[in-house]
This record gives C-alpha cells, sequence and structure tokens, in this order.
C-alpha cells in the first residue's frame, strides 16, 4: 500500500501480516516457535521498531535502534543524521478506534486497536530530506550544548493516508487515532548544570508532511 497521490519511494503503509509475508528488498523474515524475527541491511535501512506482540506472536526486528534513539556524543549524533538523511527509516504504528464509555462520556477516551502498520519514509527523498534538515538545525540550535530530545512525528501523512485507504465495515463513522505515529532522538550532553533539560525546556517536535 502507498499515500495516495505520493510517489511510492517517499512513503509506504504496510500491514505487519503483509510485511513478514512479503518482506521489501533488503530484508529477511526468520519463523520462531514463538514468533518472527526480521533480519535486514542495516547500511540501506534504518529501523525504528521495538519488539512488539502481535496476532501472530513476538515480532523482533534485529537490527533495530528502537523507536528511542540515545545519543551520548558527537559522533554518534553525526553517524544518526547521516542515516536520517540517507536511508530508508522504518517504524512501527498503530491504527486505533477511539471508544467513549456510555456511562460516563466525560472521562477520557479508550482506544481498541484495529491494525499494526509498518511504515517506511525514504530518508534520502529530497522533500523528506529538506524536512530534516530544517527540523534538527532547529533543535540543535535551540538546545546548544545541552541535553536535548526531539520527536519527528507522522500523525499528518498517516491521517491523509488513513482517509483514502482504510475501509471499516460499520453502520457508523469510525474515527482513526494513529498511536506511536513518531519516533524520538535523546541526546545527552556532558554539561554539569543542564536546567534546561532538567526542567523540560529542551523537548522538542517537527512534523513530517508528505506533500
Amino acid at each position: 500500500m502507498t499515500l495516495n497521490g505520493v510517489p511510492r519511494s517517499r512513503m509506504t503503509v504496510t500491514p505487519v501480516e503483509e510485511f513478514l509475508k512479503k518482506p521489501p528488498v533488503g530484508f529477511s523474515v526468520e519463523l520462531l516457535g514463538s514468533g518472527y524475527r526480521v533480519h535486514s541491511d542495516a547500511e540501506k535501512s534504518l529501523v525504528l521498531i521495538d519488539d512488539f506482540d502481535s496476532c501472530m506472536g513476538k515480532i523482533v526486528f534485529q537490527n533495530s535502534l528502537g523507536r528511542k534513539v540515545k545519543m551520548q556524543n558527537l559522533w554518534e549524533y553525526t553517524s544518526m543524521r547521516e542515516s536520517l538523511l540517507s536511508k530508508r527509516i522504518y517504524l512501527l504504528v498503530c491504527a486505533c478506534e477511539e471508544i467513549c464509555s456510555a456511562s460516563n462520556k466525560k472521562a477520557a477516551s479508550e482506544v481498541r486497536v484495529l491494525q499494526q502498520y509498518v511504515v517506511s519514509i525514504d530518508g534520502n527523498d529530497p522533500f523528506i530530506r529538506w524536512q530534516m534538515v530544517k527540523g534538527l538545525d532547529w533543535t540543535i540550535s535551540s538546545v546548544a550544548g545541552e541535553s536535548y530530545r526531539v520527536d519527528v512525528d507522522l500523525t499528518e501523512p498517516l491521517e491523509s493516508w488513513a482517509e483514502k485507504n482504510i475501509h471499516v465495515l460499520s453502520d457508523k463513522p469510525i474515527k482513526t487515532v494513529w498511536t506511536d505515529a513518531s519516533f524520538t532522538l535523546k541526546y545527552y550532553s556532558d554539561a554539569l548544570f543542564d536546567f534546561p533539560h532538567w526542567f523540560g525546556f529542551s523537548k522538542r517536535k517537527f512534523k513530517l508532511r508528505m506533500t
């Protein structure tokens, strides 16, 4: 599956079951007794997926850095930045249905998972690359020399994709809510008094768009 109107190379959205049955080029899937282990080419793919449970068992991405990537020095940051701007990035997201309690409509809504997807974006695509560079430079210029955290959010393109591609048989409209639609970069400075980080002032977030 692809995002309608967007070149296939820029973003793909694939159900987990389909991804395991027909892995993309550079991936292979090993069947285990309790689930699956997914192998990937680390030279071409940047996998940011934590181990997770599915209806098919536990899924482990062997070469994954995880959804939250920690960096502790300039070399690690530079390496991560180069990967983000040159490789295809893979992330696990969930499409959920928002459920409101009939007995207490003012209570916080709950969500029911409809489908898990593997989303990939091309970090080397000129439009994606430009947004990533702009977002990262803005983050670092804001908290230079300090620890920081930045979330890269894909909610907007996923919502656009859902409007065109998710069809649920129901007698009433269902609003799709996306969870885990971002990944996080955490940089830890060796500054002795890192007050902005301690007080939560060094948190940043930027949104990626596909069009």
